[in-house]
């Protein structure tokens, strides 16, 4: 019998407060897919200004973009998500590099903040010997989570994966790209998944997960073990975070706000 799924209400609010007139690329929509069914959703930019939607015709993604004038902007984004995603296959296997399909290999490469050439050696050193499927990708989470501090304010928008492996802290976008970085330098394609997820701490932010292609399907894992995975309301998947920030501004803009809550209603 199929599960059923989880209802979460999103409400999303952002601030800014732009010294000129500046352009925005938010990424903050619920993505349509066979585990996610979106019910409803609305956008409201305050003042209105000009502003639309588009969707990536190679990953379906949806990003709203938007002129301001100088001034203050407000952003909020609502919609009710129905998320059925299945259990994880205990069993799933890794695939061989000659068994992956055609848009999976970019998935295997290092990209600035997944460093997995960098790290090939200290990968195989602590899990090369370890059986191969999923129960390796959740050795991985294992480890990051029992080596790994989270802690706010210990990285920046820069920290790699390189950095949170020698500096041993970070938050839930560092742990997530440590953990692609393992799985990429064992051939195992990976990528950053983020969006709303239901956690009691820290206060109420975008969270990163990753996902690993075992058993020839995406599995989601959360290295941080701070949210269930089954339960994140997705809004994008990229190869590291320069694929997948929640805005992106050019111009002067200062932020005054960043408010994404998330309640399950079923």
């Amino acid at each position: 019998m199929a599960a059923r799924p989880r209802v979460f209400d999103i409400d999303c609010r952002l601030a800014y407060t732009l010294d000129t007139p500046a352009d925005f690329v938010f990424q903050l929509h619920a993505h349509e897919g066979p585990d996610q069914a979106l019910e409803s959703e609305s956008v409201r930019l305050t003042p209105g200004v000009r502003s639309h939607v588009y969707t990536d015709p190679y990953t379906g993604q949806r990003f709203l973009r938007a002129q301001a004038p100088a001034g203050p902007l407000s952003v909020r984004y609502r919609a009710r998500v129905a998320v059925r995603r299945p259990a994880r296959e205990r069993n799933a296997a890794e695939a061989r590099v000659s068994e992956l399909p055609d848009d999976l290999l970019h998935l295997l490469l290092p990209t600035r903040y997944c460093e997995s050439d960098l790290l090939g050696s200290a990968t195989t050193k602590l899990f090369g010997d370890l059986p191969p499927g999923v129960e390796r990708v959740e050795a991985i989470c294992d480890w990051i989570h029992r080596n790994v501090d989270y802690r706010l304010g210990s990285s920046t928008p820069t920290t790699t994966a390189c950095d949170t492996f020698l500096n041993r802290a970070g938050v839930c976008r560092d742990f997530a790209h440590l953990a692609v970085t393992f799985c990429r330098a064992l051939c195992i394609p990976a990528r950053l998944a983020v969006g709303y997820a239901v956690f009691d701490k820290p206060p109420p932010d975008f969270h990163a997960m990753f996902e690993a292609w075992v058993g020839g399907r995406w599995e989601l894992f959360d290295a941080t073990r701070m949210s269930d995975p089954r339960g994140l309301v997705r809004i994008a998947v990229g190869r590291d975070a320069k694929d997948v920030a929640f805005a992106t501004i050019y111009g002067a803009a200062r932020s005054r706000a960043v408010v994404p809550e998330i309640t399950r209603v079923a």
